[in-house]
């Protein structure tokens, strides 16, 4: 098991809409690494194909169930792009047209190049979502 070679050039994003969401809702980019990564790994709450998946963000001290949920533009061993969020209390789920226009967007925003999402993130259209920094038990040297 390459852990850490499989996510070499995994890249996770997220668009401003979603950055705010995420900021109100209290969700760190540590939290949408880790469910950017378990999704990698096969573990999807709903794929309704298309590039798109969604997935169950649970709140800080509770579970997944009545949390948050986010539509993510995803290709496995490539990209993760969260575009869209929404708390569970608020709306049942996404509709089927707003489903349909997440699927074309995944079908443009999936093929972009690396060089093109660097652009992008230049630009201000997407920001990096950082993995959590590891911990280390060694002695800090000064």
């Amino acid at each position: 098991m390459k852990r850490a070679g499989d996510l070499v050039s995994f890249a996770v994003y997220k668009n401003k809409p979603f950055a705010r969401f995420a900021r109100k809702a209290a969700i760190s980019d540590a939290v949408l690494f880790e469910s950017a990564r378990l999704a990698n790994e096969g573990l999807v709450d709903a794929d309704p194909g298309g590039g798109v998946i969604k997935q169950r963000i649970a709140r800080a001290g509770q579970g997944k169930s009545g949390g948050s949920r986010a539509v993510v533009l995803f290709s496995k061993a490539k990209r993760a792009v969260y575009v869209y969020g929404f708390e569970k209390k608020d709306r049942a789920n996404i509709e089927q047209r707003e489903l349909e226009a997440f699927r074309e967007l995944a079908a443009v925003v999936l093929d972009y190049s690396e060089n093109q999402m660097t652009k992008f993130v230049n630009e201000g259209v997407f920001i990096p979502v950082q993995p959590p920094k590891e911990e280390s038990n060694a002695p800090k040297i000064p």
